[in-house]
């Protein structure tokens, strides 16, 4: 990759990330197979392990662009529906419907209401099969602050999980390593039959994320 911008291309930073990405296996089986970028493996080791997408589950992702989820739910699991979302535009998949906003907002959960069908009736079952969401704050690089963003997130997509899922629906989402984890880790497994927090081989080993595999939503 040859960057035009010599500003940019002289900084250490930006050389130590294209040396990476270089030397990275998983941007090249990302270009070779045809993902839109190497996150798409996570994904396929944490169901690869635990087998929660099944064909014709309704499926929503959060935090999609630039869609390599969604490419991998699409291409093994066609006769499923997929709803994403992402602050970012990402290019149509074909199944897919998409929308260009923020999830936390009244309106972006308000367009995932409609087209999922779920009841008004908080307290009844969804219409969801799967929940996935590897939305990420903006980092700082102050560790505390950046977890504390990540973690309310995760919070939203948790609340969402628990209006949208039907019994027995998975919810996965992106974590950071931190001190309140465990308090949410708590709720999680009040709601699940089994929660597991993971790092799959495909997340960088210097990276601070993790990932919560929760399976069996009690409703």
């Amino acid at each position: 990759m040859k960057i035009l911008n010599k500003k940019i291309a002289a900084k250490k930073s930006s050389a130590a990330w294209i040396q990476r990405q270089a030397a990275d296996p998983y941007v090249a089986r990302a270009h070779k197979d045809g993902y839109r970028a190497r996150a798409a493996y996570k994904l396929i080791e944490i169901n690869e392990r635990f087998k929660f997408l099944k064909n014709g589950q309704v499926v929503v992702d959060l935090g999609a662009a630039p869609g390599s989820w969604t490419q991998y739910v699409m291409r093994e699991f066609s006769k499923s529906k997929v709803f994403a979302m992402d602050l970012l535009e990402i290019k149509p998949i074909p199944g897919v419907e998409f929308y260009q906003g923020d999830f936390t907002t009244d309106e972006a959960l308000d367009w995932l209401v409609k087209k999922l069908n779920l009841p008004a009736d908080e307290a009844k079952h969804g219409t969801v099969d799967v929940v996935l969401s590897d939305m990420a704050p903006n980092t700082v690089g102050h560790k505390k602050t950046d977890h504390l963003r990540q973690m309310v997130l995760l919070e939203y997509a948790f609340d969402f999980a628990k209006r949208a899922l039907k019994t027995g629906g998975a919810f996965v989402a992106k974590s950071f390593t931190g001190g309140t984890t465990g308090e949410l880790l708590k709720q999680i497994k009040e709601k699940f039959e089994s929660v597991h927090h993971i790092k799959p081989p495909a997340s960088r080993k210097d990276s601070v994320e993790m990932f919560i595999v929760a399976l069996g939503y009690k409703g």
